[in-house]
């Protein structure tokens, strides 16, 4: 039996840390789960077997992505709708799928099946692939003895999800690609042409401008200590992404990454998309209010946001209502503030939660689609800002060389 640390949330949100003794991670999140503590991070301590076979599984093995989860609940709705046995549905789904990660869950899943376990307690045990909000709606499901729909839910949910990330990424390519052009164009010039400039310009012996001397500065420190910036460069990416992976750093970033310009107001509202999507399916799934705030916290995939959501808690705890609760954390717009406390005198909140995310992903499709328009000012400061500075650091000078070739002819 080996030692596990773990970190996870407690009913009331709340963050806990420990260890524990277990036979395997799994065993350990099923430990977790059955105490009330949803696991969010677990990782065996010193056990050299352990260790090693958790390298292995990161190194070689893929964690499953959002279109494979996606496929799993829509392919786990149909196959209960028609009536087939959940053992026997998972044995095809395992069977057919591709990532070996989702392979070994869901045959572990099986065996617990077997077991006389229900089936969210299952998926309870691999928190790395079935997160907290997808292990609670199928527990609604299995409790209702819907379960075909809570993997509909589930699927509807995904979709959108995926299809908000698909389109960000897509918009931010061309801005990505014209900043690595920049970025190399930059490397070429200090690396290659401004060192023969450098020797062109010490042979005519003349007194060369204050930019030119800078560029050709920050050309020799490159080429002569380029393996100092790489070192630098490695230990800094290693510093931060050891920062984001501790809850303070995810926090700072999350809040961050909503303040960036043009993309904060996108991202925002995305992530309030993706709030109010979950929020719709944990109410029509029959999750009670608190518990829905607690597991949306940690769907929404943004710390900063999460921590407003958990905030609503405390509010609807005192007896405020829901709409004023979200006024209270400074998300969400008059619009969509009016539009709860409507749905809240009209019993119809879950409809006007998912009219608000309907209102955010057309803002979110539609800012989107112009983001190449948003972003093309930016683009053209930075690349105007490089061309004149190389242009004042080597043309001009080159102009004075003339000169004073001319003279000495």
């Amino acid at each position: 039996m080996a030692t596990f640390k773990f970190r996870g949330r407690d009913r009331g949100g709340r963050l806990v840390n420990g260890e524990l003794q277990a036979d395997s991670s799994s065993a350990a999140a099923a430990q977790l789960t059955h105490s009330g503590v949803t696991p969010v991070r677990i990782d065996p301590v010193q056990g050299e077997g352990a260790a090693s076979q958790v390298l292995q599984i990161r190194l070689f093995q893929q964690k499953p992505g959002l279109t494979e989860l996606m496929l799993f609940a829509r392919q786990m709705f149909a196959l209960t709708k028609a009536g087939i046995p959940i053992v026997r549905a998972l044995r095809g789904l395992a069977d057919s799928a591709r990532n070996p990660m989702m392979v070994t869950a869901l045959h572990d899943v099986i065996d617990s099946l077997n077991a006389g376990r229900d089936l969210a307690s299952c998926l309870a045990k691999h928190p790395d692939i079935f997160n907290a909000l997808f292990v609670n709606v199928v527990r609604v499901g299995e409790n209702s003895g819907k379960l075909d729909e809570a993997f509909q839910r589930l699927h509807q949910y995904l979709a959108f999800d995926k299809l908000t990330r698909d389109a960000i990424g897509k918009a931010l390519r061309y801005p990505i690609i014209v900043l690595a052009a920049v970025g190399v164009a930059i490397a070429v010039v200090m690396g290659l042409v401004v060192p023969k400039f450098s020797k062109i310009f010490a042979a005519f012996g003349s007194e060369l401008p204050g930019p030119t001397r800078v560029i050709i500065g920050v050309s020799n420190f490159t080429v002569d200590y380029w393996w100092l910036m790489a070192a630098l460069l490695a230990a800094g990416i290693f510093a931060l992404r050891a920062f984001l992976n501790t809850e303070a750093g995810a926090f700072a970033w999350d809040r961050a990454k909503l303040r960036l310009p043009v993309l904060g107001g996108i991202i925002q509202r995305a992530t309030l998309a993706r709030f109010a999507r979950a929020f719709t399916m944990t109410s029509r799934a029959g999750v009670p209010l608190l518990e829905s705030l607690n597991l949306i916290s940690r769907a929404v995939q943004n710390e900063y946001v999460g921590e407003q959501v958990r905030s609503m808690r405390e509010f609807i705890e005192r007896g405020d209502a829901l709409s004023r609760a979200a006024a209270a954390t400074g998300l969400f717009t008059p619009l969509v503030l009016q539009m709860l406390a409507v749905g809240e005198e009209t019993g119809r909140v879950d409809e006007m939660m998912d009219e608000m995310a309907d209102f955010y992903d057309r803002d979110v499709q539609s800012d989107v689609e112009n983001l190449g328009a948003l972003m093309e000012p930016l683009l053209i400061i930075v690349v105007g800002g490089v061309v004149l500075v190389l242009a004042l650091g080597v043309f001009l000078p080159m102009w004075d060389l003339a000169g004073a070739a001319m003279k000495r002819a």
